[in-house]
């Protein structure tokens, strides 16, 4: 299970998450545009940006985009809905980015973090976020909430989609939220496709510590995209909203 992201984010993660709203990221883009006080024409990164749904919503608000993902599938799908070429898109590890930098905001969204077995890993990212910023540079980083998601968490679920059958099993243990999915052609007989998903749960008070120590600070965290305040009892979210320093 230790690189379960390289076999999840695949052909069948377009099936699973196909749900999400492009509507809704419009939604949420604007948000964070406030957020981050961004300009038109500022350089944005959108680390770990999957098919590609807030890039481009980034990039429709006038903004320069770069969109980074590890998975060659979503960066196909991408690719395929950028039909004007407006988001450079690369493929790269979120720890070892190629890329010069001097990028005004960085944005990772929805839960792209905390993939790695060790803390070390996951402050990687975070050393590699400021990076990637100018001096003075925004960031958001839009996790969890682990309060919430430990009240909340569904432990079984199941649904149809496209003679699919998905089943989702999610448990928390050892300090991880971990997810298996088995689809299964209800057509063919054939055995089901299992899939890992696990993401380190962290504090709010973790990971401001982590962030300080990638020389990141916090300004604001969010409960969500519609909550002004996090609060740790009844937020779904904690989107932590910050910059890099000017040194």
């Amino acid at each position: 299970m230790t690189e379960w992201y390289k076999k999840s984010f695949g052909e069948d993660y377009l099936l699973v998450y196909k749900h999400r709203d492009v509507q809704g990221a419009h939604q949420e883009v604007h948000k964070m545009i406030n957020w981050l006080k961004l300009e038109p024409n500022a350089e944005v990164l959108d680390l770990c940006c999957g098919m590609g749904r807030h890039s481009m919503a980034l990039a429709d608000a006038g903004l320069r985009v770069t969109g980074v993902d590890l998975s060659d599938v979503l960066l196909r799908e991408a690719r395929l809905m950028d039909t004007e070429h407006r988001v450079s898109w690369c493929h790269a590890d979120m720890r070892e980015l190629p890329l010069k930098g001097g990028f005004d905001a960085v944005v990772n969204l929805f839960t792209s973090f905390g993939y790695f077995l060790e803390d070390g890993e996951q402050l990687k990212v975070l050393r590699a976020i400021h990076r990637m910023l100018r001096p003075g540079g925004s960031f958001i980083i839009d996790f969890m909430n682990t309060a919430y998601v430990t009240r909340h968490l569904v432990q079984h679920s199941v649904r149809e989609d496209e003679g699919q059958r998905i089943e989702e099993y999610r448990k928390i243990e050892e300090g991880f939220v971990q997810k298996e999915i088995r689809i299964t052609d209800t057509t063919s007989g054939h055995e089901p496709r299992v899939y890992q998903e696990r993401v380190k749960l962290y504090t709010r008070e973790q990971l401001s510590q982590m962030l300080s120590a990638a020389g990141l600070r916090v300004d604001q965290v969010h409960g969500g995209y519609d909550e002004e305040k996090y609060d740790e009892q009844t937020s779904p979210r904690m989107i932590f909203v910050g910059h890099r320093p000017v040194e």
